[in-house]
């Protein structure tokens, strides 16, 4: 008969001062896990309220673990498992005949005290599990950082601490699975309600674009939007206005409205984000701002427009080629110091791989990194907005429209994307095919090409089209916005503006 421990006391109490810490047992519970393997000989009905989050390597005990794992093999073949069927399985194991064949098979039926406390009894074993491994985690910290290794610095070190702990704190969550229905009726139900107060108000993060907020119906929290479009169209424009009107509008509602932005400028400093800011909310250049070449009054007003955007909720990191981990990581932190409601990534191209992956290929690459986004969304439960480039294959057709197929290693991207959007300025292209005449041609007809052209060119002037191309839960279409390019600004579309130089 075992040796009765009450109540199931772990032996990782600490050990006397004068007790080398090196001596030291990891935590541990023999009785718990004999006790629990003991419930599931009696009624295999105990090994449904273990099996979602228990698996053979968290017994402390290898042999227990292979026990468990033969027990769970058997329980989902439909057969039974006990002592006289486990015997047959173990005939020929000789770990088992190790700690004492089919008798000790027999000693662990005998440990069971009740069948029902079997789910508790499985959480002590799991509970141990990660100590130990808590434990193993922070001896390997320890050895890292007495490494010396000159290629990993300090830094590196603690967002892969904080990462490793996040892994074994997340693994743990089991408290999923299936819920009745009408536990997702009433919360729709809710939903509705509160849609239903709002009186068609967003019900997400707000983009500062009425016609683009129609169509989104704002940002929605765990959705992953793709804002994709080909070189100087705008979309780092786009998405720092986007990301500052939703900071803005969260500061001006002390929270109601808007969110806290987290954004993630691989390509550009966060110097030159903020100039980008600036001018847009002041209405100066940043070309100029950056030459030098401001007049007095301009200067004021910068200084003057610059006050109101101090307590701006708005966080940029200008980290180059950070890895989806490292984003991961500063994100959650972000989230739990300052309540992250929005985060930015510009641009998904530029975010760096593990090496794994990298080996992989390119697209295997992309698809780890937007599968890794989507999983932040999903997990923060905050909209993330990320650029993307496209493919030059834009570029040879007449209608240089994007489609989804022009998105670079397309196919994962329009998989894990909620929403997938394009930015388009047809003026962008029609200036850069101004008509030349011909020595063969006739005045007349160049005067008329050239003045349709003239035409064409005044229709889209400061006009640009965000394209919704893909749409989870709602409509797909065209939202056209104003775009004033010396400030970097795309606000709502006034026709008054057509025309404007």
């Amino acid at each position: 008969m075992p040796t009765t421990v009450t109540p199931f006391a772990s032996n990782d109490a600490p050990q006397s001062d004068g007790q080398a810490s090196t001596f030291r047992t990891p935590p541990h519970n023999v009785e718990a896990e004999k006790a629990l393997l003991g419930a599931i000989f009696a009624n295999n009905r105990a090994h449904e309220k273990v099996s979602e989050f228990l698996r053979p390597e968290h017994f402390s005990i290898a042999e227990h673990g292979r026990i468990f794992e033969a027990v769970t093999t058997l329980v989902e073949k439909g057969q039974i498992a006990d002592v006289v069927t486990l015997q047959r399985y173990f005939e020929q194991d000789e770990l088992l005949a190790e700690i004492g064949g089919p008798a000790y098979l027999v000693d662990l039926a005998t440990s069971v005290i009740t069948v029902g406390n079997a789910g508790h009894y499985g959480q002590i074993v799991y509970d141990l599990h990660l100590k130990r491994e808590l434990i193993n985690l922070g001896e390997d910290l320890v050895n890292r950082a007495y490494s010396g290794d000159v290629e990993e610095t300090a830094t590196g070190q603690i967002e892969s601490a904080e990462q490793s702990l996040y892994d074994l704190a997340t693994s743990g969550e089991y408290e999923g699975g299936f819920q009745e229905f009408k536990a997702s009726v009433l919360a729709t139900i809710e939903l509705a309600q509160a849609a239903h107060k709002r009186e068609g108000a967003l019900a997400g993060v707000t983009t500062g674009l009425i016609d683009l907020d129609k169509m989104l119906g704002g940002l929605h929290p765990s959705d992953l939007i793709i804002l994709a479009g080909r070189p100087s169209m705008g979309k780092t424009a786009l998405a720092t206005n986007i990301a500052y009107n939703a900071a803005y509008s969260y500061l001006q509602s002390n929270g109601e409205e808007g969110a806290v932005v987290g954004f993630f400028s691989l390509e550009m400093s966060a110097e030159q984000l903020a100039a980008r800011i600036i001018s847009e909310q002041t209405n100066i250049s940043s070309d100029r701002m950056r030459k030098g070449e401001l007049s007095n009054d301009e200067f004021s007003r910068l200084v003057v427009g610059s006050q109101q955007l101090y307590k701006t909720p708005f966080y940029i990191d200008d980290t180059p080629a950070l890895t989806v981990s490292a984003l991961r990581t500063r994100a959650r932190r972000l989230k739990r110091q300052h309540k992250l409601g929005l985060i930015v990534v510009d641009y998904l191209q530029l975010i760096a791989g593990n090496p794994t992956s990298r080996n992989d290929g390119r697209v295997n690459e992309v698809s780890e990194i937007t599968r890794g986004l989507k999983t932040l969304a999903k997990e923060l439960e905050v909209p993330v907005i990320a650029l993307s480039q496209l493919s030059r294959a834009v570029e040879q057709r007449e209608d240089k429209r994007p489609q989804l197929s022009d998105l670079r290693e397309s196919g994962s991207i329009e998989q894990d994307a909620d929403i997938v959007s394009f930015i388009f300025r047809e003026e962008y292209y029609l200036d850069r095919s101004e008509p030349m005449q011909r020595p063969d041609e006739k005045d007349d007809h160049f005067i008329e090409k050239r003045d349709r052209w003239e035409q064409r060119l005044n229709n889209v002037r400061n006009v640009a089209e965000v394209l919704v191309a893909k749409q989870r839960h709602g409509p797909i279409g065209k939202v056209e916005l104003h775009f004033q390019g010396e400030f970097t600004r795309f606000s709502n579309l006034d026709r008054s503006h057509m025309g404007e130089g």
